[in-house]
């Protein structure tokens, strides 16, 4: 029980120092969502575009069909083949992931199944490239990967 309870206490701890350097750069809290099993953090396209300026975290669109990225995105994991293709998501359950899609709901479906799946330090873009494209980003169109 002892080990447990410092287990916890340490991911909770990594949890919230990604969360409080993330706030400090962009002076915007990402938003935690609890789920079963653990939880996800939303952030908003100003702050992913922060963020992807000194980009630390692996970077899945889980939309499909295909139908374009956000620079530099590592894969693309349809979201419901998430728990048949874990194996290319990073092997250690407290990597940092961001997940996308079109609108944000399959995205929140691909973090709920890895967060069952034991991963600890998820976040999802919300409102996705809908959201992405209408603060005026853009999108690459490109040839699925």
């Amino acid at each position: 029980m002892g080990n447990r309870w410092w287990v916890c206490v340490a991911i909770f701890g990594v949890v919230a120092l990604g969360v409080t350097s993330v706030q400090a750069a962009t002076g915007e809290a990402p938003a935690r969502v609890p789920v079963p099993g653990g939880g996800y953090t939303n952030v908003t396209s100003p702050l992913l575009r922060q963020m992807l300026a000194q980009k630390d975290f692996y970077f899945v669109n889980v939309h499909i069909p295909y139908e374009g990225e956000i620079a530099r995105t590592d894969a693309h994991i349809p979201y419901d083949q998430v728990e048949k293709l874990v194996q290319q998501f990073p092997a250690r359950k407290d990597a940092k992931i961001l997940l996308y899609c079109q609108s944000g709901r399959m995205s929140d479906i691909a973090a709920r199944t890895l967060v069952r799946l034991g991963y600890t330090n998820l976040w999802h873009l919300k409102g996705g490239m809908i959201e992405w494209r209408q603060q005026g980003y853009p999108l690459l169109d490109l040839p699925k990967k």
